[in-house]
């Protein structure tokens, strides 16, 4: 049983500072969302990357943004040592668990869903190949339910520890966009030119995005942007 009492972020630093060392499968959405928490777990952590998003609405997106974590870990002098597996990209995946939720707005059950979807497989991963926790880089998102992706792994990693024993990976949780950490991983967009996409990755992230721009160019205005520090 978790501590409520405690924000995710402060579990986040009692783990890293009682873990140093530690083998952690990282999932990755996209390599701006991977840059700060990199910076931030270098020297704490032996980082492996898991590129797994069967969301990704097409291969060639998929591609491009494994292919940008790729190049980053070459040129970013703290990633230099991560190591990257990329999952096999199987779209069906995701548009199984989403039939008949098509119509549902955007942040419902069906992105709720999608987290456990690409959590669940980055679990068995890190249990089936002798990791000693795992996590996600989506938390640095303010578009992301931080509350979700932490009770969801938690979860997880119980039924890890059911099914494999003592030698079941436990779950590193994490806040990463507190602490500004998503305006650093805008800054290290820009440092290294990074490509941002402007979507989540499904085809109704991109729908949603799509008829933002058509509202905005009817009447003109831009959108205000979010608090990037509060929302979960």
């Amino acid at each position: 049983m978790q501590e409520k009492s405690k924000s995710y972020y402060q579990r986040f630093e009692e783990q890293t500072a009682g873990n140093r060392g530690a083998k952690l499968l990282l999932h990755a959405c996209c390599c701006p969302c991977s840059s700060h928490c990199l910076e931030l777990l270098n020297g704490i952590f032996d980082i492996t990357v898991f590129f797994y998003n069967p969301n990704i609405d097409t291969a060639e997106e998929e591609k491009k943004r494994f292919d940008e974590l790729v190049r980053f870990t070459k040129e970013a002098a703290f990633a230099n040592k991560v190591k990257l597996v990329e999952a096999p990209y199987d779209p069906e995946e995701f548009e199984a668990i989403v039939k008949g939720r098509e119509a549902e707005p955007e942040r419902g059950s069906r992105c709720y869903d999608c987290y456990r979807l690409r959590l669940e497989k980055t679990a068995v991963y890190a249990a089936e190949n002798g990791f000693d926790c795992f996590s996600t880089t989506l938390s640095i998102s303010p578009y992301k339910n931080a509350d979700w992706l932490n009770e969801i792994g938690a979860e997880l990693a119980d039924r890890m520890e059911e099914k494999y024993g003592s030698s079941a990976p436990w779950f590193l949780f994490s806040d990463f966009k507190k602490k500004n950490g998503y305006k650093r991983s805008i800054e290290l967009s820009q440092e290294y030119g990074l490509y941002r996409q402007d979507y989540c990755g499904c085809r109704y992230s991109r729908a949603e995005r799509d008829r933002k721009k058509m509202a905005c160019s009817t009447d003109g205005k831009i959108p205000e942007p979010e608090n990037t520090e509060e929302k979960s």
